[in-house]
């Protein structure tokens, strides 16, 4: 299934799209898409539910903006350095374990959604990353276990203000939380409809300019291996996003650095998980 959410920000509604493209409003069956949706088995029950009532659902206008595929969920876990270009680009070693950080939920917004170059930012950057959603409470998780805690994936764009993330001391969370930071969708693509996440092309482009072209199978640590790192490291909830990386061709690795300036445009996309654009607008306080 791909599970979207759509109407204006904060009111948004479930929806899914078809096997034809449609979408639908999923409204009656009486539950967003949330944490406590998939703690409940939440994408059987839909499934099921799917299959009697789906025809009686209404079409939703392809006009219609997208929300974040999941109602705000208790953590976005981002991983650092993880393509080996990506590393070299930065000037830093291939990791020898995952380099983990966090970003805020209030970064979360719609796939489409406007980035806002923060107040005085001249260094606001793009990353394209595949981000896996976990699908149950996951503690302790042994690797050869770890893909029956996923739920799906989703396209994420891991924003980043670097003067922010490099210079002004602590951890990268200051550079990655921003609002607007972390554009997700259009959809939550359940795994059963990805035959290899570990072998998809994603791709960026910034006005119509490809920068970033690369594939998953170049991931340091696979998705298996990242699930169970963190489980030791905290439990991870229903709706946990992992974002698991960036290829090389961020801004920052670029000769001469270059960063969004109001006006540009970013496209982004993964194999099977869709395309999101968003605007860069400088903020108006």
């Amino acid at each position: 299934m791909k599970l979207l959410r759509f109407g204006n920000t904060g009111e948004e509604k479930p929806g899914i799209e078809k096997t034809d493209g449609t979408w639908i409003d999923c409204s009656a069956f009486g539950e967003d898409w949330t944490e406590d949706f998939l703690d409940k088995d939440g994408l059987k029950r839909l499934s099921a539910w799917l299959k009697d009532h789906e025809g009686e659902c209404p079409e939703v206008n392809k006009e219609t903006r997208l929300g974040p595929p999941i109602k705000r969920p208790s953590k976005i876990i981002c991983i650092g350095l993880n393509y080996s270009l990506h590393a070299k680009e930065s000037g830093m070693e291939v990791p020898k374990q995952p380099v983990i950080f966090m970003k805020a939920t209030s970064s979360l917004t719609g796939p489409n959604d406007n980035i806002i170059i923060p107040r005085g930012s001249e260094k606001t950057d793009w990353e394209v990353e595949l981000a896996v959603m976990i699908g149950k409470r996951a503690s302790y998780v042994d690797k050869k276990d770890a893909m029956d805690y996923v739920a799906g994936y989703c396209l994420l764009n891991d924003v980043s203000e670097r003067d922010y993330q490099l210079n002004h001391g602590g951890q990268w969370v200051k550079g990655k939380s921003n609002d607007t930071f972390s554009p997700l969708g259009p959809y939550l693509v359940t795994k059963d409809e990805i035959k290899d996440p570990h072998n998809l092309r994603l791709w960026l482009k910034r006005n119509g300019e490809m920068l970033q072209d690369s594939n998953t199978s170049d991931l340091v640590f696979d998705i298996p291996t990242l699930v169970s790192h963190l489980s030791n490291y905290m439990t991870l909830l229903p709706g946990d996003i992992i974002s698991t990386g960036t290829p090389a061709g961020v801004g920052l690795g670029l000769n001469p650095p270059t960063f969004l300036k109001e006006g540009d445009e970013v496209e982004l996309g993964i194999d099977g998980l869709g395309t999101s654009k968003q605007v860069a607008v400088n903020y108006k306080g």
